[in-house]
Formats: C-alpha cells, structure tokens, sequence
C-alpha cells in the first residue's frame, strides 16, 4: 500500500500524529489559498496559514527520511522499484487524473495543443498540488548516491543551499536546494530525532504545553516581522518547528487524544494525491451557493472534505479493481531478481534454494 510507513516496520504513534498534522496543515493551505483566490479577498484564517509555513512542508520531509536507513544500502535494483517507481507510478496516474479534470479548460481558452504541451510539462515540471511526490522520488534517489560522502558535508552542503537565493523558476531546482536538506537530516539524524522524542515524552506534560506555546509566540512574531524567510532564521525555524510538531506529536500519542489525526498521517500520502478532488468541489458548491459568508469557515469545510473525502474513497475502492488508485499493481513492479540455488549439505542429495 501506498500510505505510511512499510507493513515490515512496527508503527511509532508520534510518527503518525506528526505526518497527520503535516497533511491537515497542507490541505488547510491549498483550500484557504484556493477559497481567497476564488473569492478575491483574505480571511482571518490566513494568518494561521502564514504562522505555520515556516515548518509545515520541512517537518513533512524531515519525517519523510526517518526510515530510510533501514533501506538504504539494498541494492540499486530493489530500491528504485520501492523508491522511484514507487512514487513516479502514483505521480503519473493521479498527474494524468488532475489534468483530465482542468484539461477542457486549457482547450478551451489556448487549444489542444497547448493543453498536450502542459501535460508533457508534467514530466519535467511538477504538476498542480503533486510535486511533493515528485521530490520524495528524487530526494530518495539522491540520499543513496550521496551515501557514501561523508553525512556532515552533504548535511552542511544542504543546509548552504538553502539560504542560498536560488529562485530558477524550476519547482524541482528551486525546491530541492530548499527541502533536502530536512530530508537528509530525518534520514542522518535519526537516532538523535527518536532519542529526542523519547526525552519529551518523559518530561511533565505541562512543561511540553509551556514550551510550544513560547515556540508558537516566538515563530508568530518572526512571521509578523517577515524576519522568517531570511537565511539561516528560515532554516532554524525550519527544523525548531520540526520538533515542535514531534513534541505535539508526542504529546498527543501519550494521551491518545484526538485519534483522527494519527489515522490521517497513517493515510497521509493518500490525502496527499486525492485531496485536491474533494476540495475544489466542495469549495465551487459552497461558493455558488452563499449559505455560508465567513470564508475562513468555508475554508475550514473545504479542508474537512479534501482531508475526509480521500480516505472513504480509499475505503471504497481498497477492494476492488479501482485499488490501483492507492496500490501499485503488480505490472507496475520491477520483477523480482531470481536468486541463485545454493548447495546446503544439511541432508544426503537434497537440493535447497
């Protein structure tokens, strides 16, 4: 299955809070966005927006690299098929599936020739809301070449690249140099990061409340200020935020509280790929309708159903022959490398494999 961590691994509770924030707090962006767009005008919930895009995409990629060392050093052959081909599969067919939704409207208003050329730009320039599968694929890739470089200089070298003002107008380029550098930490620093989690989960429950309400007045103050995107505050807000979301995600997964949220980071990627189908209907039919004023309200009911809506179409679908929109089928695997029979003398003329 597409979603969460490999059946193989023993889920970690606070894992699965932390990406289920990450996911709401996506879809929130892209459905206020989208709302205030439509609309021509901001909410009061665009602050929110604002205050949490600091950490909310470092911290999904930091939790995206937590894993990878257990899979790092398979062979080149096993792990494109789980790594690469993995995510091109459902960035391909959900690629196609969100051009087939907007693809009469670019024949209309330029023809279908430019609507051919936008699909084929697909490939090389992510398209619409998928480009975070597009970058974990690549992101997985380049953690594996880089394996053999010593951690601290590819981490250093990261960390250059993205105060560095890199803006080429290419999403992959300019999103690379600004997100790999908390993949790379989630997948070098691991140990540290669930050694981390471990000492918050020991500390007093009200000091965990006392120190995310300092981090969330001091990150709001660096957002009014603008003072957040400058190099180096940008980075360390990047990865402080980062540990704030996993002390949350602590906290929550100690007292059990709002269970939801560790099924949808369960789902995350599932979320992630169907979302957007959800959230742009709900968001025309409440629109045209009017019966709701407040548009961060709407907004909120839009994030509701992109956040909902894909995991009881994953629900609906897991079983039947439409399972390949969150299962990779088998035709979309690299075929198993046969393994040599070997000689094992453990009894007289028997042959074992």
């Amino acid at each position: 299955m597409l979603a969460g961590v490999n059946a193989a691994e023993k889920r970690v509770d606070w894992v699965d809070y932390a990406k289920g924030i990450c996911i709401i707090l996506v879809v929130m962006m892209h459905s206020t966005l989208g709302v205030e767009k439509a609309a021509g005008e901001l909410s009061w919930l665009n602050g929110f927006i604002e205050w949490a895009r600091p950490f909310r995409m470092p911290d999904f990629f930091l939790i995206s690299g937590l894993f990878l060392a257990a899979r790092i050093d398979r062979p080149w052959r096993t792990y494109l098929d789980t790594k690469l081909l993995h995510f091109a599969y459902f960035y391909i067919l959900w690629m196609t599936i969100q051009f087939g939704m907007k693809s009469l409207g670019i024949i209309q208003a330029e023809g279908l020739g430019a609507a051919l050329q936008a699909y084929g730009m697909g490939f090389v320039q992510p398209f619409g809301t998928l480009w975070f599968i597009y970058l974990l694929a690549i992101f997985f890739v380049a953690a594996k070449a880089l394996r053999r470089f010593p951690p601290l200089l590819v981490f250093i070298a990261a960390a250059l690249l993205e105060m560095a003002p890199i803006e080429t107008g290419w999403l992959v380029i300019d999103e690379f140099a600004g997100r790999f550098v908390y993949f790379f930490a989630g997948y070098w620093l691991a140990p540290r990061i669930f050694a981390f989690a471990r000492e918050v989960g020991g500390l007093n429950p009200l000091a965990i409340l006392a120190g995310l309400v300092a981090w969330g007045t001091i990150n709001a103050i660096l957002v009014d200020k603008g003072w957040s995107h400058l190099p180096g505050i940008g980075l360390a807000l990047g990865f402080i935020g980062a540990g704030a979301v996993i002390s949350t995600g602590v906290f929550l997964a100690r007292f059990r509280i709002a269970e939801p949220i560790r099924y949808c980071g369960q789902n995350s990627i599932v979320i992630y790929l169907a979302f957007f189908m959800f959230m742009a209907a709900t968001r025309t039919v409440l629109l045209k309708m009017g019966v709701v004023d407040d548009l961060a309200v709407i907004s909120l009911i839009v994030t509701l159903a992109g956040v909902i809506g894909p995991v009881l179409l994953f629900w609906a679908v897991r079983r039947t022959p439409l399972s390949f929109l969150f299962i990779r089928p088998q035709w979309a695997k690299l075929p198993a490398t046969p393994r040599k029979p070997e000689l094992v003398s453990s009894a007289p003329g028997r042959l074992e494999a």
